[in-house]
């Protein structure tokens, strides 16, 4: 009986993403490493021992992702410098219309850090805090000028010309390892701002996610077209307002028959929170039976591992670059953009 009910705890969805987000970040660690390890060799002129290079840390290219993607839809032909960027970036835009902004809550490293950092807060502090209306609904605004920021400089005004002339470039060749050196190496600048930002996610939960990134503004934006959403049924609904006061996003579920916010990651922490059977639940439009947890996190990582797998079996995941153009790129990388 014990062994009965741990298994359905295990099975909570709250518990599911928890161990989906936690799996993931330790698999991006390890591509970072990985892809540390074969840096090194390269800079240090063949000393260090030769690692094979990790293709899905393009995955943290978005931007160029973006241009790769123009290139795409505008020639017909997909970028071999990095495939594995634009890969990602598709694979996550057609799970943002079959199943919302499931990116954000159960696969993205930076969101699983940021609600691990805003978890030790509050167990510092005790508490939870939130800003005002006011300039909660200014800040979130923030995130969609950035995305339309982008979005106008490479989907409207970059000419093709400029797009193929930037994937041709060095600079994008080596835009991975320059990403790594980020992290490895950052600027007093970058230090700074990283720091403020670390410490305003001890504060207010998902801080970054909720009111700066244009990639989740993007995704939440996609995700309204999604046919699975949140749905509560009145006639079993107790109004604990249990569901909205566990929103990470802030929701009022309580007041909604169907939640349509671009806030909303399909976290599923409203319904793990409902304490009464049949009130409220993930459901499709055209599928009269809700979607269990378990369902659910299953259809995310199909969704990924199947963009992941078609982009192998078509052979856009490994890069065109060669042993030998890494020998030459990567020890100029620091003194590319500059």
């Amino acid at each position: 009986m014990n062994d009965r009910r741990d298994y359905a705890r295990w099975l909570q969805p709250t518990r599911l993403r928890l161990l989906v987000q936690w799996s993931l970040l330790a698999v991006c660690l390890l591509i970072g490493v990985r892809f540390g390890l074969f840096v090194r060799h390269f800079e240090s002129l063949g000393q260090s021992p030769a690692y094979a290079r990790p293709p899905g840390v393009e995955g943290f290219l978005p931007i160029g992702a973006l241009i790769s993607l123009k290139h795409w839809l505008v020639s017909g032909t997909i970028d071999m410098i990095h495939p594995a960027a634009l890969v990602l970036f598709v694979t996550f835009l057609l799970m943002a219309l079959l199943a919302k902004n499931a990116f954000c809550s159960w696969l993205c490293p930076v969101g699983t850090l940021a609600d691990g950092v805003w978890k030790l807060g509050r167990r510092l502090t005790g508490r939870t805090f939130r800003l005002w209306p006011w300039p909660d609904h200014v800040l979130r605004g923030v995130k969609y000028l950035l995305l339309a920021f982008f979005l106008k400089l490479i989907v409207i005004d970059m000419p093709a010309d400029a797009v193929k002339g930037f994937l041709a470039s060095p600079y994008w060749a080596v835009a991975d390892v320059r990403m790594l050196h980020f992290f490895t190496a950052p600027s007093n600048l970058s230090l700074v701002i990283l720091a403020i930002l670390t410490v305003l996610s001890l504060v207010y939960r998902n801080f970054w996610c909720r009111y700066l990134c244009p990639y989740g503004a993007l995704l939440g934006l996609l995700g309204l077209l999604s046919p699975l959403k949140v749905r509560r049924h009145r006639g079993y609904c107790i109004d604990c307002r249990r569901c909205t006061s566990g929103c990470p996003g802030q929701i009022t579920v309580h007041r909604h028959q169907t939640v349509h916010s671009t806030e909303c990651t399909a976290c599923l922490t409203c319904v793990s929170n409902c304490p009464a059977p049949g009130a409220l639940d993930l459901r499709s439009t055209f599928w009269p039976r809700p979607l269990p947890g378990w369902g659910f996190a299953l259809l995310v990582l199909l969704l990924f591992g199947g963009g992941i797998g078609i982009g192998m079996v078509s052979g856009h995941w490994e890069s065109a670059l060669t042993a030998q153009d890494y020998r030459q790129l990567i020890p100029m990388a620091g003194r590319l953009g500059h």
